[in-house]
């Protein structure tokens, strides 16, 4: 069953991982539904929401890899109720 998801990310140095973070996303950009991003830029940092609706399979594949890339930190928050 599918679940909807929220998959925040802290990127530190975002020039350096930013391209490796977009890539990433495009590989899963069959589950994304939406994406927020701020970037601040007093100090080298952005930050990024991404809507999510999949498989927990595939969610926790995604937040995986964007957890891989050097610079970046993800948390991901799963709704509990499944999608039909």
């Amino acid at each position: 069953m599918k679940r909807i998801a929220v998959i925040s990310a802290v990127l530190d140095e975002p020039h350096h991982c930013q391209q490796a973070f977009n890539d990433t996303v495009s590989e899963f950009q069959g589950i994304v539904k939406g994406r927020m991003g701020i970037p601040f830029e007093e100090v080298p940092v952005a930050v990024i929401s991404l809507t999510v609706v999949g498989e927990l399979d595939d969610i926790n594949s995604l937040t995986g890899k964007l957890g891989r890339i050097d610079g970046v930190t993800v948390r991901t928050a799963v709704a509990k109720t499944e999608m039909p």
